[in-house]
């Protein structure tokens, strides 16, 4: 079982890239490991510690999202490596996603400029990243990028990974599933990241950020556990 946000092996004494932080919030929410983000405005929206629902153990961390951009707010770590980034995270949520844009991750990205973000979430019905700065989506948002994509189950724990690499490389897995229309490999063309892939932009995220972020209407729950960011893939196998 994981523990309070820790730097495993010798990270302590040697460089962030050689180690990891794991959090299952057995030992609650540590506000100031994990702190909340809600650049901008902050109005209606809600983070908690869950303590009637976890992934392991008994809780889990739960974000109360509003509709509208200012209902926005996440919680996260800026302890990121400084080459490649993996994340892994489980989440459940309590609606699905609808055609309206949303994001349920959002990283601070210093590759696209000030206050700009690299944002995980959906739109038309299914998982999808967006760049904030020239607002392109992965996978297209045509009918053949839409269908390469995955909905995203409610109700239920999801094993949710991905990975930034620093040549721009973007993979994603679900439940240890690669998802294809999630995945943009440098050099590599793909027909469902046209848009995408138009940018020489290799993200560089600063800090990682899990919570709830609507550009239109839509509400949502979700809740967050056994988080793990790493400069090697974590997997599902060792959070149970």
């Amino acid at each position: 079982m994981l523990r309070q946000p820790v730097l495993l092996g010798l990270a302590a004494l040697l460089p962030f890239s050689l180690g990891q932080v794991t959090d299952d919030f057995e030992s609650g929410w540590d506000e100031a490991a994990w702190p909340i983000y809600a650049p901008d405005c902050n109005q209606g929206g809600k983070v908690s510690l869950d303590t009637t629902t976890a992934h392991s153990g008994s809780n889990s961390v739960r974000v109360d999202g509003a509709g509208g951009f200012c209902g926005h707010i996440f919680f996260g770590t800026t302890q990121v490596p400084s080459g490649d980034v993996y994340v892994r995270t489980y989440l459940k949520a309590s609606k699905a996603l609808t055609d309206s844009h949303v994001s349920f991750i959002t990283m601070p990205d210093s590759a696209q400029g000030s206050n700009k973000h690299l944002r995980i979430g959906g739109q038309s019905k299914i998982l999808m990243y967006n760049r904030e700065s020239d607002d392109a989506t992965l996978p297209d948002l045509s009918p053949q990028g839409i269908a390469a994509s995955k909905a995203l189950p409610t109700g239920d724990w999801q094993c949710f990974e991905y990975h930034v690499g620093t040549d721009g490389t973007i993979e994603t897995w679900m439940n240890d599933e690669a998802v294809e229309g999630l995945t943009s490999k440098a050099g590599v063309a793909n027909s469902n990241a046209a848009q995408w892939q138009r940018s020489s932009v290799k993200p560089k995220p600063t800090a990682i950020y899990f919570g709830w972020e609507s550009y239109g209407g839509d509400t949502n729950t979700f809740w967050y556990d056994d988080i793990a960011v790493s400069d090697t893939r974590v997997g599902c196998s060792d959070a149970a």
